[in-house]
């Protein structure tokens, strides 16, 4: 296993993303026409769903909302967790909700919950035992990055801490409120606060960066796809990145890597 690969699988990493929809064909020819994904059927034990590939190796979960399920169609950060049920237990401990599960997956492919933090933030804990998560990172039109935007950091950090174990570190930066999570000193994800910025119709949420050649060929990409850009291409301590969303609404990241 490489590096990468076992920081991956440390609990409270990054090591899954996924996405429902209320249209799963809509939403492959979406993502495949973007970063040339495939798809093959996963667990269909909650509704129609497909795991992503690029390169024969997988990299991501995209879900079909039943019809009457109003659900914001959103992307959804999991963290590694070695036991799903204490960490639940820690999560709400902690002031955080438990909204889903735990719960076996498919054929013994793992165990899993989603949660909110105490600022209402969604995201996944995954405990993998068949499957471990994305098994590709960092590489163009795979997950890059993780991070929790939200008001401000301290507001968020000691829950993070107390129930992940993460070691925080800021971005010294005159008038950016930005703190890098470790695990085991390798940095995992991020927290960025972002004071009256945090727009008011998702709140405190956890982002998706995907790797892309050219953020601005991406950004464009996009728009031709059916989706739209939400904040141009820019330079930031990442590299350049763009914000956007797809066809239905879900809003990512795309982030240049060479």
């Amino acid at each position: 296993m490489t590096t990468e690969a076992a920081t991956r699988r440390m609990p409270g990493a990054p090591c899954w993303v996924s996405l429902l929809a209320h249209s799963l064909s809509a939403t492959q020819e979406f993502y495949g026409a973007l970063f040339g994904w495939e798809f093959r059927p996963g667990p269909q034990h909650f509704g129609p769903y497909a795991r992503a590939f690029l390169h024969g190796r997988e990299v991501a979960g995209l879900g079909e909302l039943a019809p009457d399920r109003h659900l914001p169609v959103a992307w959804t950060t999991y963290l590694a967790s070695d036991d799903a049920d204490a960490t639940a237990e820690q999560i709400r401990s902690c002031g955080g909700t438990v909204g889903v599960g735990p719960l076996d997956a498919d054929d013994d492919a793992g165990r899993m919950a989603i949660a909110s933090d105490p600022q209402g933030a969604i995201f996944g804990i995954w405990q993998g035992r068949s499957v471990a998560g994305t098994t590709i990172t960092g590489e163009l039109g795979t997950p890059a990055w993780n991070e929790l935007v939200t008001r401000d950091t301290s507001s968020v950090l000691t829950f993070y801490e107390h129930v992940f174990g993460y070691e925080a570190e800021p971005v010294i930066s005159a008038g950016f409120d930005y703190l890098t999570l470790h695990l085991k000193e390798h940095p995992v994800a991020g927290i960025h606060g972002v004071g009256n910025a945090l727009p008011r119709d998702r709140g405190s949420h956890w982002m998706t960066h995907f790797a892309v050649s050219d953020a601005d060929a991406a950004a464009r990409r996009v728009t031709e796809l059916g989706g739209q850009v939400l904040q141009p291409a820019r330079d930031c301590a990442h590299g350049r990145l763009a914000t956007v969303c797809d066809s239905e609404g879900a809003v990512f990241t795309v982030v240049q890597r060479d």
